[in-house]
C-alpha cells in the first residue's frame, strides 16, 4: 500500500468516526479516499487491522456503551441513536463484542448507583438525533418535564 494512501484512508475514518451515526456504505467512504471501494477495503484493513464496515460497527457499539452508561434511553432508543437499524442485528452484534446484552451491560453499570442524564436533555441539546424512533405526537419520556425551562410570561 503506498504511503501516500494513509492520509486518504485517515479522512474515510474520520468520516466514519464523525458521522456514524449517518448510512455510511463502502461508495461513499471510498470516494473521501479517492479510490475504487474494492483497493480501499483492502488497503483500509492493512493500515488498520479491520474492515471499513467492522471499524463502522465497532465505532457504534462503543458510542452504544457509552450511552448505555450513561443516558436514559431504552435499548430501541440507543440501537436507532448510533446508526444501526434494526434492533436484533444491533444486540446481537453488542453481545458478541461486549459478551452481554445491551440490558444486562445497562443493568450492570446501573448498579453502580450513578445517575443517568434524561434522554430528553441529549435530545433538545442536539447531542442525539432520533428521527424516525419515535411514534408521532409522542413527547419522549417524563422525565423531560424536569428540564423545561419556567416561562418568563404569566399565564394566558
Amino acid at each position: 500500500m503506498p504511503v501516500e494512501l494513509l492520509g486518504h484512508l485517515r479522512q474515510a475514518r474520520d468520516r466514519m468516526d464523525r458521522d456514524y451515526r449517518a448510512e455510511l456504505d463502502l461508495d461513499a467512504l471510498a470516494a473521501v479516499a479517492g479510490i475504487s471501494k474494492y483497493y480501499f477495503i483492502r488497503c483500509f484493513e492493512a493500515a488498520y487491522g479491520e474492515t471499513p464496515m467492522r471499524y463502522l460497527t465497532r465505532r457504534r457499539l462503543e458510542r452504544a456503551q457509552d450511552l448505555l452508561r450513561a443516558a436514559n434511553l431504552t435499548v430501541t432508543e440507543i440501537c436507532m441513536a448510533v446508526g444501526f437499524t434494526s434492533l436484533g442485528s444491533f444486540s446481537s452484534k453488542f453481545t458478541q463484542l461486549v459478551g452481554e446484552s445491551p440490558s444486562a451491560y445497562r443493568d450492570r453499570w446501573a448498579a453502580r448507583g450513578r445517575p443517568h442524564i434524561p434522554g430528553c436533555y441529549l435530545f433538545m441539546n442536539g447531542v442525539l438525533d432520533l428521527a424516525g424512533t419515535k411514534a408521532p405526537g409522542d413527547t419522549g419520556p417524563s422525565d423531560c418535564a424536569i428540564l423545561e425551562k419556567p416561562s418568563s410570561e404569566g399565564p394566558e
